[in-house]
């Protein structure tokens, strides 16, 4: 509720999205192969990005709620942060010029820039640990060929 209640600070270049170290590295060379290239240094560096953006495609999701209450609650809550963010970011007006002249817009490009840098960099990663035979990554799971016809 935070975030969206500050929207207009961010709009004006007030409040800005720093970037974690790991993804500006990430976003300079996204395909260098690592110095070390132990399983446990490659596992250490998968680690910092993942802290930095958060569970990959291949990680298990926690279980949902099945209690309708559970799920009735969160869709609520969704919605009402929604409206917030919505309502806040209408007290800006000419909002698109504002973001533009102020740079909140260029600095959104950048952080969106880094992140899919270190999502790139994190699967070239898990490639390599693939590549090297690292015990604790998932296998890798292909399709067939029957899949495509």
């Amino acid at each position: 509720m935070g975030n969206a209640a500050i929207a207009p600070l961010g709009d004006l270049n007030i409040i800005r999205d720093d970037i974690p170290d790991v993804l500006a590295e990430a976003k300079k060379h996204p395909y260098q192969p690592p110095l070390d290239r132990s399983c446990t240094a490659i596992g250490a560096e998968i680690a910092r990005l993942d802290a930095a953006l958060g569970a990959d495609l291949d990680t298990q999701a926690p279980a949902k709620s099945a209690s309708w209450l559970d799920r009735g609650s969160e869709f609520t809550e969704d919605q009402a942060v929604g409206a917030v963010q919505r309502t806040a970011e209408g007290l800006v007006p000419f909002r698109g010029w504002v973001r533009k002249l102020s740079g909140a817009e260029r600095q959104a490009r950048r952080v969106s820039d880094a992140k899919t840098a270190g999502s790139v960099r994190r699967a070239f990663l898990k490639g390599i640990a693939v590549s090297e035979h690292c015990p604790g990554r998932a296998p890798v799971q292909t399709a067939s060929i029957d899949a495509f016809e």
